[in-house]
């Protein structure tokens, strides 16, 4: 992992832990995140549209087995369902901003249930411009959560209710793959959820479209 993600990473976590530097917490996962968007970022700037395609890991064990505009689907999706469906009890930045349509996405899914080709077969579909601005909206409403919550917040657990609203609304697959998402998101309190997947997370599956990038890079 890369060393100045993981130290902001653990730093964030130690801040979070206590209510009197909570709020410095919120400020170091901010900064953080706002690191990782810069990444994310420039690969819109630096790599072509066939690059956000492309898979030269497919065969292999890992995140950079995907590509990279399935990762920023993925971790902005997951990231949207839980902020809003589960965290705030809202409707999704994918329903209220129509991002499905303007994305041309073929599923509201995480994608957790695709594999290999069916992964640049989902991805060549989509408008990567219409996707990063998904990734700014989610980003955005995320952190507007994050900025209102109390420290009493973060052991809150998530409610019954909303995870039968999760269930109901599709948005996780039920693929063995997928499936399981939602028992591990339900059994988290609201300070698991900003560890994972507000921050670990994105570090993860940035770092794996890197791994990526320099890949094509050599080409």
């Amino acid at each position: 992992m890369n060393k100045e993600w993981s130290e902001q990473n653990k730093r964030m976590q130690s801040l979070l832990k206590k209510a009197d530097t909570f709020e410095q917490g919120k400020e170091v996962l901010f900064e953080l995140r706002n690191g990782l968007m810069d990444t994310l970022l420039s690969f819109k700037e630096d790599l072509s549209r066939d690059d956000f395609d492309a898979m030269p890991f497919m065969n292999a064990d890992g995140y950079h087995s995907k590509n990279i505009a399935y990762s920023i689907w993925h971790v902005f999706r997951i990231e949207d369902i839980v902020a809003h469906t589960l965290v705030k009890g809202d409707e999704e930045v994918l329903f209220s901003g129509n991002y499905q349509s303007r994305i041309k996405s073929p599923i509201i899914t995480t994608g957790n249930e695709l594999v290999k080709e069916q992964i640049s077969d989902f991805t060549k579909q989509l408008d990567i411009d219409e996707l990063y601005s998904y990734v700014a909206d989610v980003k955005r409403s995320t952190e507007e959560i994050i900025r209102n919550m109390t420290y009493s917040d973060l052991k809150s657990k998530i409610p019954e209710e909303r995870r039968e609203k999760l269930e109901s609304l599709g948005v996780v697959s039920e693929d063995e793959n997928a499936i399981w998402l939602i028992d591990y998101w339900c059994k988290k309190n609201v300070r698991g959820l900003i560890q994972m997947p507000f921050s670990r997370h994105w570090i993860m599956h940035i770092e794996a479209c890197l791994r990526i990038s320099a890949k094509l890079a050599k080409r």
